[in-house]
Order: C-alpha cells, then structure tokens, then sequence
C-alpha cells in the first residue's frame, strides 16, 4: 500500500494541530472542572438509583403500571423516604446544572488555577455533603450550611462572568 497524501490544503499527519479535546484538556482550569462536575453528575445518577431502589424496598410507586407489576395499585402511593430522595434529586439539579454552566464559562476567562480550583472544590464538597446530610437525616443544619457554602462559589463565578461582559462593551 502507498501512504496516501493529504488533500491540497491540508496537513500531513505529522503537522497537525493538537485534536480540540487535547488542547482542552491542557487548560488547568477546565480539567479541574471537568473532574469535579463529571464526578457530581455521576453523584445525580447515583442518586437516581437509590430513589429506584426505595422505590422497590417501600413498594412506593409514582406510575399505576409499576404499581401492578410490584403488587398492586395500593402501591401507587407516596412515601416519605422516597420523597427525600427526589427532593435530594430534585436540589441537585436545581443546583449542578447553572455549576455547569457557570463552571465551563469561567474556566475560559484565565483565572488564577488555584482560585478555580477553590471554587470547584467548594462546590464540590458543599453538594456532597448536602447530598448525604438529606439521605441519611442529618441534624439541621448542616445541609442548609452545606447548601449556602457551595452557593458562594457560584456566585463569585456569576460576577466574574458579568464583570468580564460588561468589561469588553
């Protein structure tokens, strides 16, 4: 076989750029985003399985069809422990998604690493320790100061954002 020639215009495979994902990759900041935010998503699906999983164990079904498939339409009912899950589920989401998005923003405005690092690794605590103190009943108020920690985190991003908008009008 003959190694085949790039098209005109374009580079061997010797010179080519970094691949966009490579390149991401070296901004410090961004990879340390993207760990800890890949890391609380998975703790979102996780958190979806135990809410499936006291589901099962209380026989507490949202759908008729699951309902008579574990025992019966009595089993079509609320439960309190299920519903802490979903409310734990439901703060999440509430709560990692603008961290997504407020995150991935920063990340490209060159902050000082260690400064974004700090933000992150608040957040990331603060949601971890919101998650167990809702799951295993925590005396209050510890997810409420674990709630508000991990919120200053976002905030300072939001402002950083916005000073760096308004700065380039």
């Amino acid at each position: 076989m003959h190694p085949r020639n790039p098209p005109l215009g374009q580079a061997s495979e010797g010179d080519r750029a970094p691949a966009p994902a490579s390149r991401m990759m070296d901004n410090e900041v961004f990879a340390n985003f993207l760990l800890y935010s890949t890391v609380l998503v998975i703790k979102m699906y996780l958190l979806a399985v135990i809410t499936g999983q006291v589901r099962l164990r209380k026989k507490a079904f949202a759908n008729p069809e699951d309902a008579l498939k574990h025992g019966g339409l009595q089993y079509c009912r609320m439960d309190p422990d299920v519903e802490r899950c979903r409310r734990a589920h439901w703060n999440d989401l509430e709560n990692i998604l603008p961290f997504l998005f407020l995150g991935s923003i920063y990340s490209f405005l060159d902050p000082d690493p260690f400064i974004a690092w700090l933000h992150f690794f608040i957040f990331f605590v603060g949601r971890i320790i919101h998650t167990i103190a809702y799951l295993v009943k925590l005396r209050a108020p510890i997810r409420s100061v674990a709630y508000t920690i991990a919120q200053f985190p976002c905030v300072s991003m939001a402002l950083q954002i916005l000073w760096e908008v308004i700065d380039t009008w």
